[in-house]
């Protein structure tokens, strides 16, 4: 039997060997750290420092999130990630959908060392969204955009119903982030459901032509939008904890010293 959705943010410490690593990851859209919190755990189990923040409005009530702004959820993650360059030589971004489009943010804002995304959002498919501005004063609400996954019985926890204001928010955001991604250097792990009634193959489009970054890709064949709790859940967290060690040992072999942060080596010359 499942247990119910628990919306509380989730952090471990660097329990691994050689140079501190750590990842800041974020949830999607109306959702909880509840849709990220196993892919959390494999990575602290593989001793990297965890930061999964609640986003602001979330894991509360649409209502609460019906009042808050973009800006609100870019900063949490950041200060998120903050408390990690503190504490880490290096610091990965991760997340899940709108959580994806953030680590991107960040990834564009911040010496990360690298990304990994799960079906990142970058364009609102709704066509509604055209007047969304306008629309959010006479609707307050709309149907969920939740639970879309192929594996019975798993429930993500997102709220019941999507706040039109939100969903303004989230499109600003979207735009936003779209001018930023040129910026993106460090290298980016992208998977991508073959099949996603969420996040349509225009935001992966927009994620190619703008992203010069190294970037790879893997396609999940047997999951949904929130692949985080979907069949292909492991080959998500296998293929990132990979990718963390390819990208390290790709770091650490280069001539800059092992113990120099991500920032020192994004401010020195190399390849």
């Amino acid at each position: 039997m499942n247990t119910l959705p628990d919306p509380s943010p989730y952090t471990s410490d660097f329990t691994g060997s050689g140079p501190s690593i750590g990842v800041v990851m974020s949830h999607g859209f109306t959702g909880s750290p509840h849709s990220m919190r196993p892919w959390a755990e494999y990575l602290a189990a593989e001793g990297y420092a965890v930061r999964l923040p609640l986003l602001p409005g979330h894991g509360t009530t649409w209502q609460d999130m019906a009042t808050r702004h973009w800006q609100e959820w870019h900063q949490a993650v950041d200060a998120a990630y903050l408390e990690l360059e503190a504490e880490c030589d290096f610091v990965f971004a991760a997340g899940l959908s709108m959580g994806g489009t953030l680590a991107l943010r960040i990834a564009a804002t911040r010496p990360v060392a690298g990304t990994v995304v799960v079906n990142p959002g970058l364009v609102i498919d709704d066509p509604r969204a055209a007047v969304v501005g306008i629309l959010k004063h006479v609707m307050k609400s709309t149907p969920a955009i939740a639970n879309d996954i192929l594996k019975p019985g798993m429930d993500e926890g997102a709220y019941p119903r999507t706040p039109v204001a939100a969903a303004h928010e989230l499109k600003k955001m979207y735009k936003d982030t779209v001018t930023l991604l040129p910026r993106i250097s460090a290298p980016v792990r992208v998977f991508r459901s073959s099949v996603d009634h969420v996040v349509s193959d225009r935001s992966i489009k927009q994620l190619k032509e703008r992203v010069t970054a190294s970037m790879e890709f893997s396609t999940l064949e047997n999951s949904y939008h929130v692949a985080t709790l979907d069949n292909d859940a492991l080959e998500i967290f296998r293929g990132s904890a990979e990718f963390i060690r390819k990208t390290m040992a790709g770091l650490t072999s280069s001539s800059a010293p092992a113990s120099q942060s991500a920032a020192e080596l994004r401010d020195s010359p190399h390849e």
